[in-house]
């Protein structure tokens, strides 16, 4: 079974892929390749960013229920 590359892994991809195209130096065919791969890999990074948010705004109460987060914000 493959396992799934983590977000710091897919994230280092896409950073490699940004300062390959940055380079200017890249064939046009494998360019629109990478591209298409850093687009791919940039929504897959913000589902997961988004998931997690979601996942760290709510709170389980004791009885088991799932809330949203609400924290007190002051004015400093």
């Amino acid at each position: 079974m493959t396992e799934k590359p983590t977000f710091e892994t897919r994230l280092a991809d896409l950073e490699k892929i940004v300062q390959q195209l940055e380079k200017g130096d890249t064939p046009l065919e494998t360019a629109l390749d990478q591209f298409q791969n850093g687009i791919k890999l940039s929504r897959e990074l913000q589902q997961q960013l988004e998931k997690a948010e979601k996942t760290l705004t709510q709170v389980v109460d004791e009885n088991g229920k799932v809330t949203d987060f609400e924290r007190d914000v002051q004015d400093e």
